[in-house]
């Protein structure tokens, strides 16, 4: 289920996109042995049938749930944007611009680190503060990407070697308008990099 390309802006580009490691289902499947065990248990006990059922019930339920969320839950990392979104009938999602990122940390333990996940923690400017993602697939690899994307997008902000040489005047000028009205620039940065896209010393 790839991030949709409707919802990207213009010029936009996706750096990477991934579910959460399949580490995540191990709970899903610890239920399905221990509901096995219960299950050869009661019926051993000549149990009435319908605990039976409802046993069979309730797991089914848990693994479909479960199963559901880790399906529909996407991480995606753009140019511009760190993405997540959950959800099949109720959705979330939280986006964090690249250029509030403050400090991006992961932790994994022993167990983890054997299975190649971990969490990660992304520590970011204003209302956003500090998030934490579950179960990414090589955090240390995400981590090192999230800061190349982000010092990339900063170059780009500033004015560097990485802003797009085919964007238009009014284009750079409307972007910086929207950085500065979102409070991601102040108004000296903007005032400086609005003289150097007209000319201005």
């Amino acid at each position: 289920m790839a991030y949709p390309e409707r919802l990207l802006s213009e010029d936009e580009r996706v750096e990477a996109e991934f579910r959460p490691h399949w580490s995540g289902l191990l709970r899903e499947g610890l239920v399905v042995v221990v509901g096995i065990v219960i299950g050869v248990v009661l019926i051993y006990l000549s149990a009435p049938a319908w605990t039976v059922i409802a046993l069979v019930l309730l797991v089914f339920v848990f693994i479909v749930k479960g199963s559901i969320q880790w399906f529909t839950t996407l991480h995606v990392i753009t140019d511009e944007r760190v993405i997540y979104r959950a959800g099949f009938i109720a959705k979330s999602g939280k986006e964090i611009p690249l250029e509030v990122i403050n400090d991006v940390a992961f932790n994994q333990t022993i167990f983890e680190k054997m299975f190649g996940t971990g969490d990660l923690m992304i520590e970011s400017a204003g209302t956003h503060g500090q998030t934490r993602y579950r179960d990414i697939p090589k955090p240390e690899e995400v981590q090192s990407l999230l800061y190349r994307v982000r010092e990339a997008r900063m170059l780009y902000i500033k004015g560097g070697q990485n802003s797009a040489p085919e964007e238009s005047t009014a284009s750079q000028l409307d972007r910086l308008s929207r950085l500065h009205d979102e409070g991601k620039l102040t108004d000296q940065e903007f005032d400086q990099e609005k003289k150097k896209l007209l000319g201005g010393s």
